[in-house]
């Protein structure tokens, strides 16, 4: 099986704040950014005791609520469903997600997400899983299960989008693309994808911020924030809004100390994604 890849290792991969430096260390050079390096052992201390002191006060006032409310037996029937344009969503997402699998040798295998934009079955994924492995032996796993060998028509490292297609038996559902600018903060999305090799699986958040500015490898990109879980796998999966359409590709996530999701993830905005695609379509065909 394909080792896991693509998000969660540190700082994302491939996401450094820009106000960091190339090491991921605070840069001194810019005003207010970083710790003095003298001090750098206690801010992290300080933020470790943070996250304790928070955790512990949440159990606190959590066990407090739930004695609270012990005695309300209507208090269960009082969550909040899910909203019906989300699981709506979803079931239109799905069918037309897959899971990319790059073979190759010497432990250069990867695994990520992707997902159908039109009838010829031209599907979009990242760039980076593609450079992890070998594009020789690109396979894509439908969501009924079955594999199809991959064609690479076309990358663009820069952008870190990747276009593959494969045979019409794979009969894809088409995802519908947002409109370049549609997209607003605090509107709910799922990220869709195969985190970990759990494939189909949905997360649900909002968008947190738009126009964010990321560097991804050597690159700046503008991308879309959002705090919908995003874990390694879901790389080069969509970003779908409350009606289906996606606004972005699921790219990278900020950690801390190399931990997985901490609700803050970044999506290349479908206005590059498009454009970039059409442009790969029109030279590979």
């Amino acid at each position: 099986m394909a080792a896991q890849t693509g998000l969660g290792e540190p700082r994302g991969p491939w996401f450094v704040s820009p106000e960091l430096g190339p090491d991921g260390r605070g840069r001194w050079d810019v005003p207010g950014v970083g710790l003095d390096p003298g001090r750098r052992r206690p801010g992290r201390l300080v933020a470790g005791l943070t996250v304790v002191a928070l955790s512990t006060l949440s159990g606190a006032v959590a066990g407090g609520w739930v004695a609270t409310q012990a005695d309300r037996p209507e208090s269960a029937a009082s969550a909040a469903p899910v909203p019906a344009e989300l699981v709506t969503a979803a079931e239109k997402t799905v069918p037309g997600v897959v899971s990319v699998l790059v073979g190759g040798g010497g432990g250069r295998s990867a695994t990520g997400s992707g997902f159908a934009i039109d009838d010829q079955q031209h599907i979009i994924t990242n760039d980076h899983i593609l450079a992890k492995g070998d594009t020789a032996g690109v396979t894509v796993e439908a969501p009924n299960g079955r594999r199809f060998p991959a064609e690479v028509v076309g990358r663009e490292p820069g952008s870190d989008l990747a276009v593959l297609r494969v045979s019409p038996a794979a009969g894809l559902s088409p995802l519908p693309l947002a409109k370049p600018g549609a997209t607003r903060v605090g509107e709910p999305v799922l990220a869709v994808g195969s985190p970990l090799g759990l494939s189909g699986t949905v997360t649900a958040g909002i968008v947190s911020a738009l126009d964010r500015q990321v560097r991804l490898g050597a690159n700046r990109h503008t991308a879309v924030q959002t705090d919908a879980s995003i874990n390694p796998g879901n790389s080069g999966g969509p970003l779908v809004n409350a009606r289906g359409e996606v606004v972005g590709v699921n790219t990278a996530i900020a950690t801390i100390d190399g931990n997985g999701s901490i609700g803050i993830g970044f999506a290349i905005p479908i206005d590059q994604v498009q454009q970039t695609a059409d442009t790969i379509i029109g030279k590979g065909g």
